[in-house]
């Protein structure tokens, strides 16, 4: 089992992923994506921008979840920013912080070996939709987002869903 960091730059795709449990990819040419398989865990990671304040958000890791199946072309496939996702597999999130909280990774990356050598320009390895996370990152991440105690999704979903739900009507 491999463990990634999941990038989301966008609130509707992260209501979309949060409420229907499934993620989509713009293809699968990186690496990550191919080898991502059934049971490989998922840090869910959203930018800065992802709820289109970067001035006011930090980047954070808000849930822990898992792949429940190989990625493969979607029947259909989402859109988000006028930009089409036609492949993608089912995730498992029961968990997550509520908005704001979240663990936050700027000042973790000097420790986490995922982004050894970036320095500050740490932040372009989060140009991809999955990032690799060596055990011993998962393992601190792991740590610091149950130390924040995530709260069943059900709980906290309404905010995270709430911008594409809004578009659902």
């Amino acid at each position: 089992m491999a463990d990634y960091l999941l990038v989301i730059g966008d609130r509707e795709a992260l209501g979309w992923l949060l409420s229907e449990q499934r993620m989509a990819f713009p293809d699968t040419r990186r690496a990550e994506v191919r080898a991502l398989a059934p049971g490989d865990g998922l840090f869910l990671y959203t930018t800065r921008g992802c709820f289109k304040n970067p001035t006011r958000d930090r980047g954070r890791v808000i849930a822990e979840g898992t792949a429940g199946e190989a990625v493969h072309t979607l029947d259909e496939p989402p859109e988000f920013g006028g930009r089409t996702y036609p492949v993608g597999c089912a995730v498992e999130f029961r968990t997550a912080t509520p908005w704001p909280d979240g663990v936050e990774l700027g000042p973790l990356v000097d420790r986490l070996t995922a982004f050894a050598g970036a320095e500050r320009a740490w932040s372009i390895r989060l140009r991809r939709p999955l990032l690799t996370l060596p055990g011993a990152d998962a393992d601190l991440l792991r740590g610091r987002l149950a130390g924040l105690g995530p709260r069943p999704l059900p709980e906290v979903l309404p905010h995270y869903a709430r911008w594409w739900r809004a578009g659902q009507w």
